[in-house]
């Protein structure tokens, strides 16, 4: 199985994950530093693990030799100023068709055409809820969000000067998934494609972490309110969706085995909801020697009328066991 952005937050516990179910591993990675911390991280399953270096997931041709002797390809990396996901998503650009758009899709097609006329029979993209939701929706109105929902945001709008980084952002995991979806459509390869749309992702780091600066964005939120202080106001949750890594890395690695899955977009959540209150709350109560004047604290509510249809999840996922969000945070932290 092939894995690109195999040394980020998801990446990283996908690849473990493939490797305790038995599976061979070719991880995508961007130098021997990489490579050799994810060595030491997996050292008793390293016999069934080796590397593809890159330097650029956008430059053509960069998967040629990677598929070979490849059956499934799982495409974690974000592309553009954090490449594989080996720096922090920042949303902070300058130029945002060039740096987040076109190499979103550049990174796809890049990957789908390496993949096509070889052994592949399966990609799996992680997209992303930004790929799903309208941001210009009533927030007041009840809603239920299912996997037919597409962002609206046009390639016009994401690009341009005057739209936030975070529509930027969003409207590049939509194109990006777009180009994959039209791929399969037109070209007719002999492998098919699932997509899934995640929105927060907590939880603990698979292997080493250097310093709270490598987070991922979802974490970097719990890092805050663990330590920015108790005068400090909680991060915004605008929606209240999430899910562990390690119950998004399972279903990865099911999405790429399970005949029902193909051709289909998830969107994987686990079935508690969060704010950042409860986070807070989890914090205080259960994280042993944490200081109270460091944790961020204050009043948030639970979206109640905004929800996602869980039916498919259900039903093509149905021995996923969702870890419960005190055992997320309390993970994070023990770290």
């Amino acid at each position: 199985v092939l894995v690109t952005g195999a040394t980020g937050l998801v990446g990283a516990h996908v690849v473990h994950c493939l490797l305790r179910r038995d599976f061979k591993v070719r991880a995508v990675v961007r130098s021997k530093t990489k490579a050799q911390k994810m060595l030491d991280s997996f050292r008793e399953l390293a016999s069934r693990l080796d590397f593809y270096f890159i330097d650029d997931l956008t430059t053509p041709g960069v998967f040629q030799n990677a598929t070979k002797d490849i059956d499934g390809v799982i495409h974690i990396a974000s592309v553009g100023r954090y490449s594989t996901q080996s720096q922090p998503l920042n949303y902070q650009v300058a130029d945002k068709e060039n740096e987040l758009i076109i190499p979103a899709i550049k990174g796809v097609q890049s990957v789908l055409q390496a993949s096509n006329g070889t052994e592949v029979r399966r990609v799996v993209m992680t997209s992303s809820f930004g790929a799903v939701l309208d941001m210009a929706r009533d927030e007041s109105t009840p809603y239920t969000y299912s996997s037919s929902d597409w962002n609206p945001i046009t390639y016009s709008e994401a690009a341009d000067p005057a739209a936030t980084p975070q529509d930027a952002y969003r409207g590049s995991k939509v194109l990006a998934e777009q180009e994959a979806w039209n791929f399969v459509k037109t070209e007719k390869p002999q492998f098919d494609l699932v997509t899934l749309c995640p929105s927060m992702i907590f939880g603990p780091v698979a292997g080493m972490l250097s310093s709270p600066q490598e987070l991922n964005e979802s974490n970097r939120m719990l890092w805050k309110v663990a330590t920015e202080g108790s005068s400090s106001p909680l991060p915004p949750a605008r929606f209240n969706f999430w899910i562990d890594v390690r119950d998004l890395a399972e279903i990865h690695v099911q999405a790429l085995i399970n005949p029902k899955a193909g051709g289909k977009r998830y969107i994987p959540v686990s079935p508690e909801k969060f704010n950042y209150q409860i986070v807070s709350e989890i914090m205080l109560q259960e994280v042993p020697g944490i200081s109270k004047d460091s944790v961020s604290t204050g009043q948030q509510s639970l979206k109640h009328h905004i929800n996602l249809e869980k039916a498919d999840m259900e039903k093509d996922f149905p021995s996923v066991k969702y870890t419960a969000l005190k055992k997320t945070v309390t993970d994070f932290m023990s770290q």
